[in-house]
């Protein structure tokens, strides 16, 4: 992330400045994105998610998503084309980016039915990210960080800065509830896996292709995500747990093991590491 125009600049021209980088065309992506999450949110608590706003903030919020996700796509891209050849991306490395992955699910939730969970996970990012952005660059431009000589020390001596209380206070809630706030996206991760099997279950109009679709998705999730992972061996714990009661009944526990039995195959059977000799490049952090 640009660090913010110098603080010997006037105000207007930093706010100027900043306004002029596509990394804040991606801040504002993502304030869009929470907006429309938020108004959509209203129409769904008072039951009217199919009016004419309510499916207009649906779709908003993912071209939004769809903007901000391209946006980091198209900079690691530029980034590696400046460096050289040699560092160009495969097509699988690609692939293989968190960014690349939910820049697509964005493109399919936008022109898929609406499913209000699809939402969420990235409504989650976008907290963060928003407030991030705010605590490294907006109040920095706006407020710069006061200079300051110690208690002590001679004139000449090291200046501190201080930064502002408002910036402090962002970066402590994004410390403090970060792993809880992805470990809750890998929930919703998992419950909509559950909610588009269920439309397909009823054969809702397109839902197998969507299934299959978000099915690569998730499988490319679990691969990369520490908290997926850890969700669903959560999960699977307490399903065993349940399982282990005497009062189950056989066939219940021949049929989860059997389940597991062939979750582990699938597994197995789509790790990339497999066929390109564990040579896959390490994913990146989705921004």
């Amino acid at each position: 992330m640009a660090p913010p125009p110098p603080a010997s600049m006037p105000l207007g021209q930093r706010m100027m400045h900043l306004a002029q980088t596509l990394q804040f065309g991606w801040f504002v992506g993502h304030l869009t994105l929470l907006f429309c999450a938020f108004r959509y949110g209203l129409s769904y608590i008072t039951f009217n998610f199919y009016t004419r706003w309510a499916r207009y903030s649906y779709r908003t919020a993912f071209i939004a998503a769809a903007a901000t996700y391209g946006i980091v796509v198209y900079k690691g891209i530029r980034a590696r084309s400046r460096a050289g050849s040699r560092q160009q991306a495969s097509p699988l490395a690609l692939v293989g980016d968190e960014n690349v992955q939910y820049l697509v699910m964005a493109l399919v939730w936008l022109f898929a039915r609406q499913i209000p969970l699809a939402l969420l996970p990235f409504t989650v990012y976008s907290v963060f990210h928003v407030a991030t952005y705010t605590r490294a660059n907006l109040i920095p431009t706006i407020q710069p960080p006061q200079q300051s000589t110690a208690a002590g020390t001679s004139p000449g001596g090291r200046p501190t800065t201080k930064n502002s209380p408002l910036a402090d206070s962002i970066g402590r809630f994004v410390k403090v509830y970060y792993d809880a706030s992805m470990t809750l996206v890998a929930g919703l991760e998992i419950l909509l896996w559950f909610r588009v099997l269920l439309s397909a279950i009823t054969f809702a109009k397109g839902s197998w292709i969507l299934l299959l679709v978000y099915t690569v998705f998730f499988r490319a999730r679990f691969s990369q995500s520490t908290f997926v992972q850890g969700a669903i061996g959560q999960g699977s714990e307490r399903v065993d747990a349940l399982v282990a009661n005497q009062s189950t009944p056989p066939a219940a526990k021949q049929a989860w093991q059997t389940l597991k039995g062939l979750a582990k195959q699938a597994t197995d059977a789509t790790d990339l590491n497999r066929y390109i000799g564990g040579q896959q490049a390490a994913p990146k952090k989705a921004q």
